[in-house]
């Protein structure tokens, strides 16, 4: 019976361990499964402008990249001037936002499953730097909208998104009134609101130079992860124990 128990303990801490310590390895280097992600992250030197630092490691293509940066892009034929022009700075928040979830490698603690019919995948709840967030916010505040959530709801009639009927365009702060219901309901709580700061190493960052932060980041919520999984797991064993004697 001892040794029957063995290796049944045995058997359940490498059920539990295992596959944990490969999602690990492929969660901290992956790319979601999406209308235009490569299916592995891989060097793309050439990626235009704002995208530039994720050229040692990335889940986009270079056009993708130079798509993302016209007012006009084939990529989702998504009008950022749907409330009269939007501004330069704005503007470059949410060209970064596009690089940021079209070339990060290092999204996998918050891939979810998707059930639009141009993704297969999407991000939840990723935790955005403070700075990011409020800049963001903070450049967007002289313009204009109509709508909180940008994924749905538009009127696409036209081909590209117009403002549903019912709707009429407003100031950026009546539509979001803090930086946190920008940065969260904007694209259907993709982003989390945090005061986290870059020097934390607990949040991600959109804005970087040099060699990408988030790996680590990414490394940090993901043991958590594996921690909470493993202690669930021997929780279970022990029950298991006690029942067996």
């Amino acid at each position: 019976m001892d040794i029957l128990l063995s290796r049944l303990v045995l058997f359940l801490v490498l059920l539990i361990v295992l596959p944990s310590s490969d999602s690990a390895v492929d969660k901290l280097n992956m790319c979601m499964d999406g209308k235009h992600q490569i299916s592995e992250p891989r060097p793309e030197g050439q990626l235009y402008k704002q995208c530039s630092p994720w050229k040692e490691n990335a889940c986009c293509t270079a056009n993708t990249t130079e798509e993302a940066h016209g007012d006009n892009s084939y990529l989702y034929n998504f009008n950022w001037n749907h409330c009269g022009i939007m501004s330069k700075k704005c503007k470059e928040h949410f060209i970064q936002d596009t690089c940021f979830y079209e070339c990060s490698p290092h999204l996998g603690p918050w891939i979810q499953p998707a059930s639009e019919s141009w993704r297969k995948e999407r991000i939840l709840d990723v935790p955005l730097c403070l700075e990011d967030c409020q800049t963001w916010y903070d450049d967007c505040k002289a313009d204009f909208t109509c709508k909180e959530n940008w994924h749905k709801g538009w009127d696409w009639s036209s081909g590209t998104n117009r403002c549903p009927a019912n709707s009429h365009c407003s100031p950026w702060t009546e539509i979001f009134p803090s930086a946190q219901d920008m940065c969260e309901k904007i694209w259907s709580n993709s982003y989390k609101y945090t005061t986290l700061t870059k020097d934390s190493g607990r949040c991600m960052q959109m804005w970087f130079t040099g060699s990408n932060p988030n790996k680590k980041v990414a490394e940090y919520y993901l043991n958590g992860a594996e921690t909470v999984a493993i202690a669930t797991g021997l929780h279970v064993i022990v029950l298991l124990m006690m029942l067996l004697h």
